[in-house]
């Protein structure tokens, strides 16, 4: 890497224009080139044995729509210390009665009013300190951001009487499963890394020794264990080089237990409602990175659900991979079409990498298969659909609510974005934190507050 001026006293190094001669001809790099694999060109795709045909409803079950999303933006506090950085996080849930969509479609004129009916948005916000600094109150930044985050799910209700803390215990202890249900695995929760531990050394916490705080005693130190600590993020924060790579892992943690404190309020309310509300997610059906063994206990409370009630749920992929191919075969998929991805079909056209023979694709992170849908309109969406478990070769029985939830996709549909739906849409509009203004106002009033 070249050399900058920081302080405008010395030229700027630029980077050499004939350096990259010495890579292409460097016999070691020519050896690699020929080992790479690309999967095959999107031209010779065959999806006709995984498409199955869409099949509009005589009458739709779905009344209610509620839709999650998440932003954040990065703040640097102070331009002499670029180093020094907070985030700013955003979540909603946008909640509303799908009559009142269908009413704005067959109106010729969307009035202010009508547009405030479908804003009934709850928010939840957090500030985390991510690099350089630290509560007064804490020796560093790992318990600081450990601390921010335990003190957010403490406190969040989406206006409910419970707190997402509440709910997070709820959801890793079975706690929806009456006593004589749950097994002592449901009780017992092995967390890998104990956060006050010097060896890192694993610990587990039990459901009974769980104070009223949702804290545990340390068995190493006797310091206090947070439950929001089961996510793992404290593996990767570091003093020097900061908390910025949790972000994504934890905005899609509370964007998925945000979805799990409403479904807990509707099972102790008004259950038969969970036959009616279409959960929509954007993002995937997973959990990733340090968080991914929360992927366990929610396949574990989606089997239970579908079991004993029911549940449509989906989560809207925006961009990656999987978008990018769907965007490839939109000429060869026929309108009204869904191909279900089977592992073979994944590691052949998608994914430049062995099928593993032993465990389906994303076992380890998934609890949803992913759909390739082309409306009857030309759209084009990748959904990931909740199972019971993952299959290398899923079959649409597999995959329960398909046809209903495909339909409620068709409806949903937006043309302001490509593969876009009208809630995810909306939602993302009334939580994203823009570059501007709204970086630039984060920053004068982070820089005001602290000093």
């Amino acid at each position: 890497m070249g050399y900058s001026s920081r302080n405008n006293r010395r030229p700027f190094e630029g980077a050499s224009k004939s350096s990259h001669q010495h890579i292409i001809n460097d016999p070691e790099v020519i050896k690699l080139m020929d080992r790479i694999y690309k999967p095959i060109k999107d031209q010779c795709v065959n999806v006709n044995d995984l498409t199955i045909n869409f099949e509009p409803l005589i009458k739709n079950p779905i009344e209610y729509i509620v839709a999650v999303d998440g932003g954040y933006a990065e703040t640097i506090l102070d331009k002499d210390f670029p180093s020094r950085t907070l985030h700013f996080m955003q979540f909603g849930a946008l909640f509303f009665e799908k009559k009142e969509l269908d009413s704005l479609n067959a109106s010729p004129f969307i009035a202010p009013e009508d547009m405030a009916k479908l804003k009934n948005i709850e928010r939840l916000k957090l500030a985390l300190p991510t690099k350089n600094v630290c509560f007064k109150d804490q020796p560093n930044l790992k318990s600081t951001v450990l601390t921010a985050i335990y003190e957010f799910f403490k406190t969040s209700t989406l206006d409910e009487g419970t707190t997402l803390i509440d709910t997070l215990a709820w959801f890793i202890f079975r706690k929806y499963k009456s006593p004589n249900q749950r097994i002592e695995s449901d009780e017992n929760y092995d967390l890998t890394t104990n956060p006050h531990s010097p060896d890192r050394n694993p610990v587990t916490l039990s459901m009974k020794s769980m104070d009223t705080d949702f804290t545990f005693s340390c068995p190493e130190t006797g310091g206090r264990i947070y439950l929001t600590d089961v996510f793992r993020l404290h593996e990767i924060i570091e003093e020097e080089s900061g908390a910025g790579g949790i972000i994504g892992y934890l905005t899609n943690v509370i964007e998925h237990l945000i979805i799990i404190h409403i479904i807990r309020h509707l099972l102790n309310s008004q259950p038969d409602m969970l036959k009616r509300v279409f959960f929509i997610k954007d993002g995937s059906a997973g959990f990733f990175g340090q968080t991914a063994r929360l992927h366990k206990p929610m396949l574990d409370l989606v089997t239970w659900i579908l079991d004993k009630h029911n549940i449509f749920l989906s989560a809207l992929e925006k961009s990656g991979a999987f978008v990018e191919h769907a965007q490839a075969i939109q000429p060869i998929l026929s309108n009204g079409n869904a191909v279900i991805l089977t592992d073979e079909y994944i590691y052949q056209y998608i994914l430049p990498r062995p099928e593993d023979p032993t465990r389906p694709y994303a076992s380890t992170s998934n609890y949803g298969h992913k759909v390739i849908f082309k409306t009857r309109r030309g759209q084009m969406h990748v959904l990931s659909i909740p199972s019971r478990g993952l299959k290398k070769t899923p079959l649409p029985e597999d995959l329960p609510n398909l046809q209903v939830i495909l339909a409620n996709v068709e409806a949903l549909h937006c043309d302001m974005y490509d593969s876009a739906l009208f809630p995810v849409a909306l939602v993302n509009k009334l939580v994203s934190l823009s570059a501007h203004p709204s970086q630039r106002i984060l920053q004068k009033f982070a820089s005001q507050s602290i000093s």
